[in-house]
């Protein structure tokens, strides 16, 4: 089945949050075993969807969080953010049962027009080198490899991902 679902796609705001922790980690258990360890699954969902962190990402004017809906369902968010002077998609996460359908490209299209409209040139991200499928995903939204980085973000951890790029 590939029709591309109805997609409505709104803000965070803080009511979601606690929603929106539940749904990364439950995306992040389908995606990310075999690719990094538990551990680092746990270090990092804490670190990034701890429910402080979201409150204050809420707080922070250079972020914004979008979340997609199918028929009132909670399927999928995108954080975007100004970084080092770039326009960076920092988080894309589609609940697994819903995964290439079109959500994703909507939620990419959405974040492309916010960047266009504050006059950025490109959108970025960061991808771990051994997620093929969002690898593939992304390539297919019109994402090329920039650079590959490796980042130690603490407790012996390390992102091994590449930068991607997306021409507006």
């Amino acid at each position: 089945m590939n029709s591309n679902l109805n997609v409505e796609i709104r803000p965070v705001t803080p009511p979601d949050v606690p929603a929106i922790a539940a749904l990364a980690r439950e995306i992040w258990q389908a995606t990310y075993p075999g690719i990094i360890t538990q551990e680092q699954i746990d270090f990092m969902l804490e670190q990034r969807y701890g429910h402080e962190r979201l409150y204050d990402d809420l707080e922070d004017l250079h972020k914004w969080l979008d979340q997609a809906f199918v028929d009132g369902r909670r399927i999928g968010f995108a954080f975007s953010e100004i970084y080092k002077g770039e326009f960076k998609l920092d988080k894309l996460y589609i609940h697994p049962d819903v995964q290439r359908r079109g959500v994703g490209g909507q939620l990419i299209a959405n974040v492309a027009l916010r960047a266009k409209r504050e006059g950025y040139p490109c959108v970025i991200l960061q991808v771990n080198k051994r997620n093929v499928n969002a690898i593939d995903s992304y390539k297919k939204y019109g994402f090329v490899v920039r650079e590959v980085t490796v980042d130690d973000i603490g407790h012996g951890y390390v992102m091994d991902d590449y930068v991607m790029e997306k021409k507006l």
